[in-house]
């Protein structure tokens, strides 16, 4: 997305240096319309995800009280709203078919969806869905990046680069990492090619600077870390070798949640009847592992805090990592609105941690953040924009372990990618779900 047409060579040969000195002068910075609307563009998009933040906040303190056998019959209820709401208002879709917009409908994001998006999210992360607010938000940010670029009559990949600046400003309100919000707006979209849409780079940069400005200074979050780890210096270069070999556990990790989560798929897609029966029943599956389980709850933006600072038996670890697999698919499969990048950090966690319990020596911090790259650079394909939000997140100032660990969860993922809109076909795809 540039202003101006870059002018012919012959006719740069030509100019005189007064008349270079002259539209130098009468424009001297790099800075034109074009950053101003970017910027206007991720303000916006900060005000919207501080508003949907604090009302998120709101509900679930109100519904955090509720804990124990009572689970069982509030969240299915909240899966019957959840469900009604879709029902009605349509099916706001998922992250597959925003990439799929991204692709073919020249990065056009429906805005008629957000209502529907806006509501049924709401009440699946409040009610305890393992699912984050990174879906709606991007939903809700990339249409708005739509809407600026049809009022200001923009075409092909202006329209595109506009709708991506726009999704990237939605990631980095939640994660607080400009730069790996703007990468992972870019590299969700493929699993091989990583940013293919490289002009929209700038544009999703400048958004997300001006989101998490504005994001941060009325919440407060993105500023300092999110999760607070122990410290960890790199002090060897054996640390690689732990980085890599946490980045297979990680893939590992992976590879049995991408089972899980297609287990899940099967089994909901025999479920026959309108979405709100599915709902409701993948509320009941989701308040039983609440009730034995309770940090498979909520998403894990607090809970991952518990695993990394408190003890836990190794066997606990483990059973907790399966049982939140369990609980993300069932939560998207089941027809629950949201993300799963940070659940996916909290099941990193928790087998990093299990791992290192039985292999005396090894640096703790290291493993877990590097099995947390993996698991989610598998899954996602996203293996840059995974190692810049995980620096962030987690206080990890060198960023050359979590690299190395996310390149192995690159690499050794599955051939067909989870998202499968990222293969870029107008063929049906294998999974319709973030």
């Amino acid at each position: 997305m540039l202003p101006d047409k870059r002018p012919q060579r012959e006719q740069t040969q030509r100019w005189t240096f007064s008349q270079l000195f002259g539209r130098a002068r009468r424009h001297p910075f790099m800075i034109s319309r074009w950053v101003l609307s970017w910027a206007i563009v991720g303000t916006f998009c900060g005000l919207f995800a501080a508003l949907y933040w604090n009302i998120l906040e709101l509900i679930i303190h109100g519904l955090q009280r509720f804990q124990g056998s009572s689970l069982l019959l509030v969240m299915p209820l909240a899966g019957l709203v959840i469900g009604l709401v879709i029902h009605f208002l349509g099916n706001p879709g998922e992250i597959a078919v925003i990439v799929d917009n991204i692709h073919f409908r020249g990065g056009r994001l429906d805005a008629r969806k957000n209502p529907s998006m806006i509501l049924a999210s709401l009440v699946s992360i409040s009610a305890g869905g393992s699912a984050g607010p990174e879906a709606p938000l991007v939903q809700v940010t990339g249409s708005f990046g739509t809407w600026v670029a049809e009022r200001l009559r923009l075409e092909g990949e202006d329209v595109r680069s506009m709708s991506l600046a726009a999704m990237a400003a939605g990631f980095t309100a939640l994660f607080g990492s400009p730069l790996g919000g703007a990468m992972f707006a870019l590299e969700i979209l493929h699993h091989q090619h990583i940013v293919e849409y490289y002009e929209a780079l700038m544009p999703a940069i400048v958004s997300s600077c001006a989101s998490y400005v504005v994001f941060a200074a009325i919440t407060h979050l993105g500023i300092a870390p999110t999760w607070h780890f122990p410290q960890y210096r790199l002090d060897s270069i054996d640390d690689f070798a732990v980085a890599i070999m946490f980045g297979i556990v990680g893939v590992v990790a992976g590879w049995i949640f991408m089972g899980i989560f297609r287990g899940c798929d099967r089994i909901f897609a025999l479920i026959p009847g309108p979405i709100y029966l599915r709902t409701t029943i993948a509320g009941l599956g989701l308040g039983i592992l609440a009730t034995f389980l309770p940090l498979t709850r909520y998403f894990g933006h607090e809970e991952l805090d518990k695993v990394v600072n408190q003890s836990f038996p190794v066997f606990f670890l483990f059973m907790l990592a399966l049982a939140k697999m369990a609980a993300i698919s069932i939560t998207v499969t089941g027809g629950w609105r949201g993300g799963f990048i940070i659940p996916l950090f909290f099941t990193g966690a928790c087998v990093g941690k299990a791992v290192v319990a039985l292999i005396p020596g090894l640096n703790p911090t290291l493993a877990m953040i590097c099995t947390m790259a993996a698991i989610n650079a598998s899954v996602t394909r996203t293996p840059i924009s995974t190692t810049l939000l995980l620096s962030k997140l987690t206080n990890f100032s060198p960023l050359t372990p979590i690299l190395f660990a996310s390149l192995i969860g690159f690499f050794l993922a599955p051939k067909v990618p989870f998202i499968a809109s990222q293969l870029k076909s107008e063929q049906g795809t294998l999974i319709n779900h973030p």
